[in-house]
């Protein structure tokens, strides 16, 4: 059996940002940008996603599988034109949740949050 490595880890939040299991990658809670436009939160999140993915020499292309969390479901069409950006034609499966985030910002706060699996093997 493949070993289990964890990075990213915080332990105020008892949370490891992501974690290598055999060939895949997953990854959780990429948020940046928070109080900022959709937009912006929307390109934060996947700069802090390529940021923990650099940890294991891995770019967005590698990432096969997202859930996109959102304060306001009818924001999909912002964070898929970042996607068309970002992910230079690499697109994963994804589903995309609406959700009332429990963060400090409340209703200006947090609006968009990706988890991801990365195929790395």
């Amino acid at each position: 059996m493949s070993e289990i490595i964890r990075k990213d880890i915080s332990e105020g939040w008892a949370h490891s940002g992501i974690i290598k299991a055999g060939d895949y990658c997953f990854l959780s809670y990429c948020v940046g940008n928070v109080g900022g436009t959709v937009e912006e939160q929307v390109n934060g999140a996947f700069d802090q996603m390529e940021s923990r993915l650099a940890l294991f020499g891995l770019t967005l292309e590698n990432v096969v599988q997202m859930d996109c969390l959102f304060r306001d479901i009818f924001n999909i069409p912002v964070m898929e034109k970042v996607i068309k950006e970002r992910f230079k034609g690499k697109y994963p499966v994804r589903k995309s949740i609406q959700t009332e985030f429990a963060h400090f910002g409340g209703p200006d706060g947090l609006h968009f949050q990706a988890d991801a699996v990365a195929y790395c093997g």
